[in-house]
């Protein structure tokens, strides 16, 4: 029987500390437990936690765990993972992450786990599918962060350029959390209104609605530049998939998806769409009529994993 608020993190990287700090903030766990190989930094990070939980909104009990913890958690949330380093290929990446995440899903899994699993390891589309083959869990509750927070990104991007809220823009980024991503406009809204609308009554340039989309593509790359790498954002929204999870929220969420029969003309395969996002995972997902150009991108965002699981990815998996 899952435990109702339980979380289990593995990875105490900047990532998930990221996220566990965002949910102290936030509240809505009633028990936060954290996993990592390297014991000291967990218990650390855990002391630190614990010590403002004086001003958090609720208790919440946080503990440095192991894997034998997952067995009643609600949610899993796995961040851990090696970064790419300079000269390494993705798919280089890709293997050893592989390998990673099929050894964290069977120690996850062994334990006796029976709940939803989110994923944000990198490349995320492809180790979301790494860990649903390997927990034999239905697709519907291994999910990854996908492009929910590109997706985050564009919409704080285009609430500036069209000064409101970021509350009150429906747009979505889809595809796999990357360079082959696209945002597909004519399902864009400001409120009630189609964004190309607004760009044509306001005689606003109809380019600037792909240099909004390539400021998401590059923000990453310019935080990392400055900074070193990203953990803020990605924090915040693996805080907001958990909720949606913990609270049964039926939200719609650009997370890593299965899709099987044939939607957007694609099969066994992860990749980032629109999806509702209950307690059980991904309720349903929503598909969208793409035009020829945002059929191309989105078929060549899925022939760039395929091709990745094909030379070495599920030989992995099955050894």
């Amino acid at each position: 029987m899952n435990k109702q608020g339980k979380v289990v993190l593995v990875g105490t990287g900047f990532v998930g500390m990221s996220m566990a700090y965002s949910m102290l903030n936030r509240g809505g766990v009633s028990e936060l437990v954290l996993i990592d190989i390297d014991k000291e930094k967990t218990i650390g990070e855990q002391m630190d936690l614990s010590h403002g939980l004086p001003f958090a909104p609720q208790k919440i009990v946080i503990k440095a765990g192991d894997y034998e913890d997952c067995e009643d958690a609600q949610v899993v949330v796995i961040t851990a993972g090696v970064a790419q380093k300079p000269g390494q290929t993705r798919l280089e990446l890709a293997e050893i992450n592989t390998k990673i995440m099929k050894d964290i899903t069977q120690n996850i899994m062994n334990s006796g786990f029976d709940g939803v699993i989110i994923v944000a390891s990198n490349p995320v589309d492809l180790m979301t599918y790494v860990v649903a083959e390997t927990s034999g869990l239905p697709k519907s509750r291994v999910i990854g962060s996908g492009t929910v927070l590109d997706t985050a990104r564009l919409r704080y991007i285009m609430s500036s350029y069209f000064k409101v809220s970021s509350k009150n823009i429906h747009a979505y980024i889809m595809g796999e959390h990357g360079d082959s991503s696209f945002v597909p406009w004519n399902h864009a809204y400001l409120g009630c209104k189609k964004i190309i609308d607004i760009m044509k009554d306001n005689n606003h340039p109809m380019e600037d609605l792909e240099k909004m989309h390539k400021d998401v593509v590059n923000s990453a790359y310019e935080i990392i530049n400055k900074k070193k790498a990203t953990y803020y954002g990605i924090g915040m929204a693996l805080s907001k998939l958990v909720k949606a999870v913990l609270d049964n929220e039926n939200c719609v969420l650009t997370v890593s998806t299965y899709l099987k029969n044939g939607e957007y003309g694609q099969d066994d395969i992860y990749i980032g769409v629109p999806a509702v996002v209950n307690g059980k995972g991904v309720r349903e997902l929503i598909n969208l009529e793409l035009d020829k150009d945002e059929q191309k991108k989105l078929n060549k965002s899925c022939s760039i994993i395929k091709e990745m699981r094909k030379n070495s990815i599920d030989k992995i998996i099955k050894e």
